[in-house]
C-alpha cells in the first residue's frame, strides 16, 4: 500500500472515530517546501462533513495518526492545513523494498491494453525538418511511456506519397535533373527530392510573373502557369496507372524512404508498421455509402456527400466530392476503420498531428463514433504547437526549412565546442569524443523539445539547449556521468543493492528530500502516460537532479566515516542514477558514462 492509500485510510478512519462521520473524499498533497513536513492534509474540504475550527481540527487529526499510524512521526497545522512529517523508517523500509527493481517506476503487472501511435507521417517530397523533429520526439516518446505505464503500443506512421506536391518533385526533376541520382549528386535521397521540389516553385513563381507581365490577372496566371498544368496532367496519369508515371514514381520514393530511414536511425526512433496514402487514399469511400443508407451523411443536390455537425457545435463537412473522389477525411476514416481491423487488439489510437489540425480531428472523431465504433471514445488527438526560430517561420518550398539532419550535426558540433571549451574530455580518444558529442547534441535537443508542454508553441534556440547549467540535456546528462564516477570509486560491495540497509538510521533533511523524489518516479510515469505528456517526465527529472546536486553539495558520500551511513548513500546515489537513466529512455535520451 503507498503512503497516500494509507494515510487516506487512516484520515477516514480518524474522522469516523473522532466525528462520527464518513469521508468520502480526503485532499492530500506534498507539504510546501517552506513548512515542515512531508504530506499535506488539506482540512477545509472535510468542513463539509466535520463541523468545527479547520485548525482545532487539524490538530485532533494529527494526534490521531500520530498515535496510531507508526508512520507519522510528528505533525504541524498551518490554518486549516495539517503538515504530516512521516518517519525516517518509513523512507528506508520503502528503499529497502524498490532499490533491487531494476524496473521501478515501470509497470510490471499484466498488460493494461493496446494502443496505436501515429507520428511522423512525413510527405516525400522533402526531407525531415525541425517541425517533423517535434513531431517525431513527442510521439516516440509517449509510445516508450505508454509502455512503461503496462500498455502494449503499436508505433505506426501513414506516408503521405501521392498527390500534387509529390508531383512536383517529380515534374522538376524530369525537367531539370538531367538524369541525376542520390548517388551521383552524393546527398541523401529525401533531400535530393526536396531540392526539386524548390526548383519547381521557383520555376512557377517566375511563370507567374512572367503571365502576369503578359497582362493576365494573378489569380488567372496562378491557376495557368504551363509547369502547375503539367503537374496536375502528371498527377492525373498517376492515378490512371500510366507505367512511365508509376515507375519514376516508385524510383524517387524510394530514394526519400532511404533517406528517411537514415535520419530515423540517427534519431533514434523506430516504427512498428507503416501505411501509405497510395495504399488508403481511396479507402473510406464504402464507408461513406455505409452512412448515407445509415442517414450518418447525406447528398447535396451536385452529388458531393456531407455530414451535418452543427448540432454537435461544429460545422457541416463534406466527405465525398461531387465528382466521386475522396477527400482527407475520407480517407483518415477509412484509415481508422483498417487498423481497428488489423488489429482488433486495440483498444485506443494517438494522432500525433499539429495543432492547426485540432479541428479536423474533432470531425473525424466525431464521425467515427457516429458511424456507431466503440473504439472512436478512445481516439486521442496529441495535439502540438509548432517549433519557432529566430529568423522566423519555415517554408518548404521556398527552401527555408531547418533540415534535421543539418540539426542534429550542427547540435553535436555545439556539443564539441562547449565540451572543448570546458577541457573535461582530455582522456577520450577522438572517436569516444565524436561519439560523445553526439549523444550530448542529440540529448540538447530532445530534452528542449520535450521538457515543453506539447500544447505550447517553442521558439528553438540550438546555443541555449547544449548550456551545462539549468534546466538542459546536458546538465541531467552530467550529473549521471557524476554519479557514475561516485559509483566506480565507491567499494563494490557498498553497491550491492540486495544488502539490506538497517531502518534505525537517522535520515539527514537532504536524504529525505532526496528519497520523496525518487518515490514520485511511479506516480510520475502514470501521470504522464495519462496526460500524454513527455514534459511530465523532463521536469520530474530536472528536479531530482536539482536534488540531487544539493544532497550532493552538503552530504559526504565517499568521506562518510560511519560504515552504515556511508553504504545507503552510495545506494541511494546508485538508485537516482538508475532512475535517470530511466526516465530519459522514455524521453528517447542516452546518458553518458562519463563526461
Amino acid at each position: 500500500m503507498d503512503l497516500n492509500t494509507l494515510l487516506t485510510t487512516h484520515v477516514k478512519e480518524a474522522a469516523s472515530v473522532l466525528k462520527g462521520v464518513d469521508l468520502p473524499t480526503v485532499e492530500l498533497q506534498p507539504t510546501r517546501k517552506d513548512f515542515t513536513g512531508d504530506i499535506t492534509l488539506v482540512v477545509f474540504p472535510m468542513l463539509r462533513f466535520v463541523k468545527g475550527n479547520p485548525e482545532v481540527i487539524g490538530r485532533e487529526f494529527g494526534e490521531y495518526l500520530k498515535t496510531h499510524v507508526e508512520e507519522v512521526a510528528d505533525f504541524n497545522v498551518i490554518k486549516g492545513f495539517l503538515n504530516l512529517v512521516i518517519s525516517d523508517s518509513y523512507y528506508l523500509k520503502t528503499f529497502n523494498a524498490v532499490k533491487e527493481d531494476s524496473q521501478f517506476g515501470f509497470w510490471s503487472g499484466e498488460s493494461k491494453g493496446s494502443v496505436m501511435v501515429e507520428y511522423s507521417s512525413p510527405n516525400t517530397n522533402k526531407p525531415l525538418h525541425l517541425g517533423h523533429l517535434r513531431n517525431i520526439l513527442l510521439g516516440y516518446s509517449v509510445s516508450e511511456i505508454l509502455k512503461a505505464a503496462g500498455k502494449k503500443v503499436y508505433k505506426t506512421q501513414i506516408i503521405n506519397d501521392r498527390g500534387i506536391h509529390i508531383c512536383k518533385s517529380m515534374l522538376a526533376w524530369k525537367k531539370f535533373g538531367h538524369g541525376e541520382t542520390p548517388e551521383s549528386a552524393g546527398i541523401k535521397g529525401d533531400k535530393l527530392v526536396g531540392n526539386y521540389y524548390v526548383a519547381f516553385d521557383k520555376a512557377y513563381k517566375q511563370e507567374v510573373a512572367e503571365l502576369i507581365a503578359g497582362g493576365m490577372e494573378k489569380e488567372t496566371a496562378e491557376k495557368e502557369a504551363p509547369i502547375l498544368l503539367e503537374a496536375q496532367e502528371m498527377l492525373r496519369n498517376w492515378e490512371s496507372g500510366d507505367p512511365e508515371t508509376v515507375d519514376l514514381w516508385k524510383t524517387m520514393n524510394g530514394w526519400v524512404y532511404k533517406g528517411f530511414d537514415k535520419t530515423y536511425s540517427a534519431m533514434g526512433v523506430d516504427f512498428d508498421e507503416l501505411y501509405y496514402e497510395s495504399d488508403t487514399y481511396l479507402l473510406g469511400k464504402d464507408v461513406v455509402q455505409k452512412g448515407l443508407n445509415q442517414g450518418v451523411f447525406y447528398k447535396k443536390p451536385d452529388g458531393s456527400v456531407w455530414i451535418d455537425l452543427t448540432e454537435d457545435g461544429l460545422d457541416e463537412k463534406i466527405v465525398l466530392r461531387a465528382d466521386g473522389t475522396a477527400v482527407y477525411m475520407t480517407q483518415d476514416i477509412g484509415t481508422a476503420i483498417m487498423r481497428a481491423d488489423n488489429h482488433p487488439e486495440i483498444e485506443g489510437m494517438v494522432y500525433t498531428v499539429g495543432n492547426e489540425q485540432d479541428y479536423h480531428f474533432k470531425v473525424l472523431f466525431l464521425i467515427l463514433k457516429k458511424l456507431g465504433y466503440s473504439w472512436a471514445d478512445q481516439l486521442y488527438h496529441l495535439s502540438y504547437g509548432m517549433v519557432d526560430l529566430p529568423s522566423g517561420k519555415m517554408k518548404s518550398r521556398e527552401g527555408t526549412v531547418v533540415d534535421a539532419d543539418d540539426l542534429m550535426a550542427e547540435m553535436a558540433r555545439t556539443a564539441e565546442a562547449i565540451s572543448r571549451e570546458l577541457g573535461k574530455l582530455d582522456a577520450y580518444n577522438e572517436e569516444e569524443k565524436q561519439d560523445l558529442y553526439r549523444v550530448i547534441g542529440l540529448g540538447a535537443l530532445k530534452y528542449y523539445i520535450l521538457k515543453v508542454d506539447p500544447r505550447k508553441r517553442i521558439l528553438f534556440n540550438p546555443e541555449e539547449s547544449v548550456d551545462f547549467q539549468g534546466n538542459t540535456g546536458p546538465f541531467v546528462q552530467y550529473t549521471y556521468a557524476r554519479i557514475q564516477s561516485i559509483i566506480r570509486k565507491a567499494d563494490p560491495n557498498e553497491t550491492q543493492f540486495e544488502q539490506a540497509l538497517g531502518t534505525h538510521l537517522e535520515l539527514h533533511p537532504k536524504e529525505r528530500e532526496l528519497l520523496k523524489g525518487l518515490l514520485l518516479f511511479p506516480e510520475t510515469v502514470v501521470n504522464a502516460a495519462e496526460q500524454y505528456s513527455p514534459a511530465l517526465i523532463a521536469n520530474y527529472t530536472y528536479d531530482l537532479v536539482k536534488e540531487f546536486n544539493s544532497f550532493y553539495q552538503q552530504v559526504s558520500i565517499l568521506g562518510e566515516s560511519d560504515i552504515a551511513k556511508r553504504r545507503f548513500r552510495v545506494q541511494l546515489t546508485a538508485k537516482i542514477g538508475e532512475v535517470i537513466a530511466s526516465a530519459f529512455s522514455l524521453l528517447g535520451i542516452q546518458v553518458p558514462e562519463r563526461m
